[in-house]
């Protein structure tokens, strides 16, 4: 049974101080519509610039998961997306005054009880989910820190973590579905070693952290100028360390509360990924830049597996179209026709196929010996097909010609022999306007992409 994407019925705003710059900060969570995905919307700089929380706009991971696109940015991004996966929200538009969302106690906990006031709502089109069917891994050498994903049959993270100092050891958190985000994970807070606070306290960094939205571990000697410090930052006229090593502004909620954080931010930060995860992630040590470093290997490999996703005919069914009634569409005849058939034809796909013989007019020049294909007819062949879509908009195909505009991108990743039965595919990229066709086009042969490019072409009525 196919799942359906996700998003919120209603709009729903917070506001709160932003955790490193101080400044108030107001977020509105915004439905969105199904393939949206999850995106920041800086309503506050000018055009209000729109940044999609994906992992190729990581910057930086010093504090938090931060994102950048033509020079704007968002910071801190990982805890409200932990929310809308928590929740299993699809797509979601996060628009905000600032640079980075309120950080509120440190959670997600109030992002989920904001999502939640929003109301769900589902989507008409199928989640798409990505498989994992091998182990995929990655260890930053320096760090020691490694998230390796299995195979699994539910979303599945577990955190160990190991911060090397007494007080706080080693730590082990684990969620078997994400069902049970909300009440297993969504309230661990952040938290910090009193070394770090030092330092940001040090360099001014760290102005809207009251000591309400973080855990302090004390791993060091509190001195009177700290302690001092301490006071003045965080508005307290005594700050104490408790017995468990924390300082005295808040309880634990769970004696692993920091290794359920490390499992929210790495939740957040595989949202980056911008697909859902059927599989199991281990992670040893994670922090956001190995986080977030896995999410770029992730996204990348999800998107060399959709492009060689060699789409499957039954070639034996009889076409939509056979090679006359491509003829009755096209201007093209042989020898340069280079389809033979239409499997597939909606309003913004089409599928086409040729069987390529060694009777081919070009291949008595074409490397006699050792005959290969050449790239510029697969391209011709490709647009062909895209021919057969666009032409298909018009009543009296047979007194249009298509006329190319022009081509990028264009990759040949395999070379096209006698005997090769091609595939092609061809998707619009941007409506048919004025019989200008905008697609982009694959070519398969052997269970493999072969070619691919994006074309534009147009029609124009005969003469």
């Amino acid at each position: 049974m196919s799942k359906k994407q996700k998003t919120i019925q209603n709009e729903v705003t917070l506001s709160g101080v932003g955790l490193h710059t101080g400044n108030n900060v107001t977020m509105t969570l915004k439905p969105a519509p199904a393939n949206h995905g999850y995106a920041f919307m800086r309503v506050d700089l000018e055009g209000q610039p729109t940044i999609e929380a994906k992992a190729e706009y990581v910057t930086n991971t010093q504090r938090g998961t931060n994102l950048e696109k033509n020079g704007v940015q968002i910071q801190t991004s990982e805890h409200v997306l932990a929310a809308a996966v928590g929740l299993e929200i699809d797509n979601l538009l996060i628009e905000i005054n600032a640079s980075e969302p309120p950080i509120m106690d440190g959670s997600s906990k109030f992002f989920i009880e904001a999502l939640e006031k929003a109301g769900l709502k589902e989507l008409e089109v199928d989640v798409e989910e990505y498989i994992v069917k091998e182990i995929i891994s990655y260890k930053d050498e320096e760090s020691g820190s490694e998230i390796i994903l299995m195979p699994s049959d539910e979303y599945q993270v577990t955190t160990m973590v190991d911060f090397g100092t007494k007080i706080l050891g080693t730590q082990n958190a684990t969620l078997d579905n994400i069902s049970d985000f909300k009440e297993e994970i969504s309230a661990a807070r952040t938290f910090s070693f009193l070394h770090e606070i030092e330092m940001l306290l040090e360099n001014d960094l760290i102005k809207g952290g009251d000591l309400n939205n973080a855990i302090v571990y004390v791993d060091k000697e509190l001195s009177e100028p700290t302690m001092q410090r301490l006071k003045k930052a965080f508005n307290k006229e005594d700050i104490k360390v408790k017995s468990n090593g924390i300082l005295d502004n808040l309880d634990l909620h769970w004696a692993n509360e920091a290794a359920r954080h490390k499992l929210l931010d790495v939740i957040g930060d595989l949202a980056l990924v911008g697909t859902r995860i059927k599989g199991k992630v281990i992670a040893n040590k994670p922090g956001h830049l190995v986080n977030t470093m896995f999410a770029k290997k992730l996204a990348k490999l999800i998107k060399q597996e959709k492009r060689n996703n060699v789409p499957k005919f039954d070639l034996h069914q009889p076409p939509l179209l056979d090679i006359h009634q491509i003829m009755d569409i096209l201007p093209h005849r042989p020898p340069f026709l280079l389809i033979d058939r239409i499997i597939e034809l909606s309003d913004t796909h089409v599928v086409g196929m040729k069987n390529v013989t060694m009777n081919e007019n070009f291949f008595v020049g074409h490397f006699p010996g050792a005959p290969v294909m050449p790239g510029v007819l697969q391209v011709e062949a490709m647009a062909q097909c895209g021919g057969v879509l666009v032409l298909n908009t018009v009543p009296d195909p047979e007194n249009y010609l298509t006329f190319f505009m022009k081509m990028d991108n264009v990759k040949f990743k395999q070379k096209v022999l006698p005997g090769d039965t091609l595939i092609f595919k061809c998707e619009l990229i941007t409506p048919i306007r004025r019989g200008i066709c905008h697609m982009q086009a694959y070519a398969y042969a052997n269970g493999k992409i072969v070619a691919e490019a994006e074309l534009m072409a147009q029609i124009a009525k005969k003469k």
